[in-house]
């Protein structure tokens, strides 16, 4: 789960986190008392979406100017001025695709004197399970230009969970990040208040970028962004609190509703299928035949008819969506519920793609029987293979 720059800010001051003094809004008329109560005489105007690149991003409206999603102010008045603006129109950056999302909140900070700028993150290794620092002293912008062109310049270590944080971890960043004197102490008194809500929030990811070092020579973070693990948000209230259902693709909003593993992907062959294996497998071989999965689509092992029932309405529901594979291996799941769960989902929301299924496993027998005496106008498949040319297939028009 994840959640704005704003409310990332608010842990950071619940933390005692350097960070400065910022207001939100969602509405245009609020901009100029919001920044009137700021002070000068830099004001920073912030637009508030679920993705990273808002300073290189462009509005897809004239009426919201030429500039990104981070805009400077000389004044209270162009700091409303820019806000409204923003608010409402559609921003377009490296990770929202061409279709932008609306920005529906606008953060207005207090500017400040920059003396460097830095890059620091606290993540989840991989490879390691273990909790890992990212730093770097080219923060800000192009922080993807210098991982990709210059990844010696960023320094990463994990840390053992068995003797936990130490000093010298928080030295080892600052002297990554070239901090001398009373900087260093700051530094790694950061790190360890980062660390300790890193684990506390249960955060899967937790950047700071920049973090800066002012001109009075203070560290700051002037910018953060944090994502959290959703199987622990039973025991994160205050987490929870921030979620933005505006923010999510309303399928993906829907599926996690009815505990489906569901992830909306560009293609045209929307997919159902039990396992996240079959899945990958399945997306793989439509890809082979010449074509694109629609989404991830795992109904799980547990499936009920009403689950079925609604991963094929959020399917079809997908405009993009030409055709539709059903790919079920029954091993826990059985045949007969999917076939069930398809019928009923099809007399609810129709059929106006073609639909090709392939039943394995547990009541095959039952499954074909239910899909056949239904009188709907469905492809069986007698393999993974087949199913994959045959649906691409009908959506190529061959």
């Amino acid at each position: 789960m994840n959640i704005h720059e704003y409310q990332a800010k608010q842990f950071l001051r619940e933390y005692g986190i350097p960070v400065l003094d910022g207001r939100i809004i969602y509405k245009a008329e609020e901009a100029k008392t919001a920044a009137g109560e700021l002070d000068g005489p830099l004001w920073v105007i912030k637009a508030q979406i679920h993705a990273g690149g808002r300073g290189k991003g462009k509005f897809i409206e004239e009426s919201a100017g030429v500039e990104g999603g981070v805009r400077l102010a000389k004044s209270a008045s162009e700091a409303a001025e820019q806000a409204q603006k923003m608010l409402g129109r559609t921003l377009v950056t490296k990770q929202t695709g061409q279709s932008g999302k609306e920005v529906r909140r606008i953060y207005i900070e207090e500017g400040c004197q920059i003396a460097k700028e830095f890059y620091l993150a606290v993540l989840i290794d991989r490879t390691t399970s273990r909790i890992a620092f990212v730093a770097s002293k080219e923060g800000g912008m192009d922080i993807e230009e210098v991982a990709a062109k210059t990844p010696e310049r960023i320094i990463k270590f994990t840390v053992d969970p068995a003797s936990g944080l130490s000093s010298f971890h928080g030295r080892r960043v600052a002297f990554a990040l070239g901090l001398e004197g009373k900087q260093i102490k700051q530094c790694v008194l950061l790190v360890q208040t980062l660390f300790k809500l890193f684990n506390e929030k249960d955060c899967e990811m937790l950047e700071i970028n920049p973090l800066i070092l002012t001109q009075d020579q203070k560290l700051l973070c002037l910018d953060c962004k944090m994502g959290f693990d959703s199987n622990a948000m039973y025991r994160q209230p205050s987490v929870l609190a921030f979620h933005d259902e505006t923010e999510e693709d309303p399928k993906e909003l829907a599926a996690s509703k009815f505990d489906l593993n569901y992830i909306a992907l560009d293609g045209e062959i929307g997919c159902m299928v039990n396992g996240a294996g079959l899945a990958m497998a399945t997306m793989d071989i439509i890809k082979l035949f010449g074509s694109e999965p629609a989404n991830f689509l795992d109904v799980g092992g547990g499936a009920t008819k009403e689950k079925v029932t609604e991963a094929f309405k959020i399917i079809t529901s997908d405009k993009n969506v030409k055709g539709i594979l059903v790919n079920i291996f029954g091993g826990i799941m059985r045949c007969d519920v999917i076939a069930e769960g398809v019928v009923e989902a099809v007399k609810n929301v129709g059929l106006s793609v073609p639909l090709v299924v392939r039943l394995e496993g547990t009541n095959v027998e039952k499954g074909k029987n239910i899909i056949n005496k239904s009188g709907l106008n469905v492809i069986a498949a007698d393999n993974l293979s087949d199913a994959a040319k045959k649906i691409v297939s009908a959506v190529k028009g061959n």
